[in-house]
């Protein structure tokens, strides 16, 4: 099908995705979410899809997350789609891999984003953060459950709550990336191991996903994900959550009420 907000390419037994908005640095908004659900679900009912690699267009963002712009003019009211931020953060049925290829800043759901997928290679220009807590958010889209479980609670925590930005150097050392890469290598390298990948059986790693994704559930990670919407929207009532998105708009410090 043809989509507005994403490019897709089919190489053979890969899928190439790129988040394609790079007038706001690849920034998601609600018909991005649906494009991207969409695509993930015919991507796991094409059984001559194997594996997918998923990067943003440009040279400065992978995607910059949640466009706040959309937000404040009352976008995103509909709700995110079932599968969540960009189709994947709470997408437990998908048993084809996805490869994060980060090619610029990964920021609040854009990393939330890369979390989601299975591998996440990172261009030595990419940086990531957590920077909701500076605009009224909290990382809701799987952020605070999935970095929390792959690098360690505490370095997590001080990530979440100070909403710093990381480099590749410091994400490699801390554990948020598999590996990190010369810029201008990072496509060749991700179709590299798309292709490495499409060399094993497909069989077999639809069953390994297939036990991940049951852990997952086990771990009650679809429910901490259904008690942040719950949270997110309590704070979203809040004066500071709409001074923050007011603030990010008019590209002034916020002036927090704490309430």
């Amino acid at each position: 099908m043809a989509y507005e907000f994403i490019k897709t390419e089919t190489r053979g037994h890969i899928l190439l995705v790129t988040m394609n908005r790079p007038e706001v640095y690849n920034a998601v908004h609600l018909p991005m979410h649906e494009e991207m659900a969409a695509c993930w679900d015919a991507f796991a009912a094409d059984e001559n899809l194997w594996v997918a690699v998923l990067t943003g267009a440009g040279d400065k963002a992978f995607t910059a997350g949640n466009d706040l712009k959309a937000t404040a003019s009352g976008g995103t009211k509909k709700g995110l789609p079932d599968s969540g931020f960009a189709g994947l953060s709470s997408r437990f049925d998908l048993e084809k891999p996805i490869i994060a290829a980060v090619n610029g800043f990964a920021m609040g759901g854009g990393f939330e984003t890369a979390l989601s997928c299975d591998i996440i290679l990172a261009s030595d220009q990419a940086k990531f953060a957590l920077p909701e807590v500076k605009v009224g958010f909290f990382a809701s889209a799987s952020g605070v459950q999935r970095l929390s479980r792959y690098i360690g609670r505490l370095a997590a925590q001080e990530m979440m709550i100070t909403g710093r930005t990381i480099l590749a150097d410091e994400a490699l050392r801390l554990g948020c990336v598999n590996e990190v890469v010369p810029h201008a290598e990072l496509m060749d390298r991700a179709m590299a191991l798309a292709e490495q990948i499409c060399t094993v059986s497909p069989s077999s790693v639809k069953a390994t996903k297939r036990i991940l994704n049951s852990m997952a559930v086990a771990d009650g990670l679809p429910e901490s994900l259904m008690f942040s919407r719950e949270v997110q929207r309590d704070l979203a009532q809040t004066e500071d959550f709409k001074e923050g998105v007011q603030a990010f708009v008019e590209k002034r410090k916020p002036e927090w009420k704490n309430r």
